[in-house]
Formats: C-alpha cells, sequence, structure tokens
C-alpha cells in the first residue's frame, strides 16, 4: 500500500527510473528538483555511498542551520512509495521568499508519470498538510496555473492547495 516516507535509499533502482521518466517528459534541466538534481547529482546516485549522500541532504534540508544554496529555504521532503516503488515526492517550504511567492509556493510534488492519475499527488497532499500545520504554516500560499486561469491563492486548513501546468 503507498504511503508518505522519509526519503530512503531502499528505493534507489526505482528513484532512478523516475528520473529517467521526468527527463524523457523534458524536465532535465527545468528549475525544478526533478531538473536540477539530476544534474548536479546523477553520476553520484550512480553508487550506494552518492545515493545515500544525496537522502542525507534531502532529509537534512529540513534543519534550519543545514547548508543550502541562496534563495533556498528549510524544506520538508517526503516521498511517496509502495514497497521498493518510488512514486513522487512532496516539498513543504518552511517559509516563502518573493520568488517562492511568485513562483512555488510552501508546497511542490512531482509524481512520475508511470504512476499518474491513480490519486497519488492527491494522497501526498492531504498527508502533508498536517506536516505543514506541525511546522506553524496556518495559511499555505499554493500558486495556481492553469489552461484557463492563471492565479495565486493562499489555502486555508479547510482547502486543499493544488497546481497544475497549463496545458
Amino acid at each position: 500500500m503507498p504511503s508518505l516516507v522519509e526519503p530512503t535509499v531502499a528505493v534507489r533502482e526505482s528513484f532512478l527510473a523516475a528520473m529517467r521518466e521526468f527527463a524523457d517528459e523534458g524536465r532535465a534541466s527545468d528549475n525544478t528538483t526533478v531538473g536540477r538534481d539530476p544534474v548536479e547529482w546523477g553520476e553520484r546516485w550512480e553508487t550506494d555511498e552518492g545515493f545515500a549522500a544525496y537522502v542525507d541532504i534531502v532529509v537534512r534540508d529540513r534543519e534550519e542551520d543545514a547548508p543550502r544554496n541562496p534563495g533556498r529555504v528549510p524544506c520538508t521532503t517526503l516521498w511517496r512509495v509502495d514497497g521498493r516503488a518510488y512514486l513522487g515526492r512532496i516539498a513543504i517550504r518552511h517559509r516563502l521568499t518573493p520568488a517562492l511567492r511568485e513562483t512555488g509556493g510552501h508546497i511542490g510534488y512531482d509524481v512520475r508519470r508511470s504512476a499518474r492519475r491513480r490519486g497519488h499527488a492527491t494522497a501526498m497532499l492531504a498527508a502533508a498538510l498536517p506536516v505543514a500545520a506541525r511546522l506553524g504554516i496556518a495559511r499555505r500560499w499554493c500558486p495556481v496555473t492553469t489552461s484557463t486561469s492563471g492565479r495565486a491563492r493562499w489555502s486555508t486548513p479547510a482547502a486543499a492547495c493544488s497546481r497544475t501546468s497549463a496545458a
């Protein structure tokens, strides 16, 4: 049964396959986690030690004093897995910068192409909302862009936060 877990080395092979799926759909080198991380980490992911180092950094990124690139904020990342299968990830940014207020918001997520249209994004979001609340994020800023409207909104605890790409 799928669940939201701390990033783990147990799903390495499936994670690598998911990153190839994202690259195949044109996400390589875009300005998102699934675009940036393969560029920075791709070769190191090929070894057990390199992938373990990546997982450690992703987990530690939630700590206020963790090293991070300029413009980045503390972020709790959780992975959606089913056994040893990596399905996607959700990131809860602890605060916003002006840039994140424009694009990104408090919560970002990705579901690998082969796992889409099965409710994983909805389940990840539902499981992430209590985590955001524990972090003190009562109102989540969620830029929403759809093919019919481009707008951003605040999401309150009673409302889900969603984001789709323009078609």
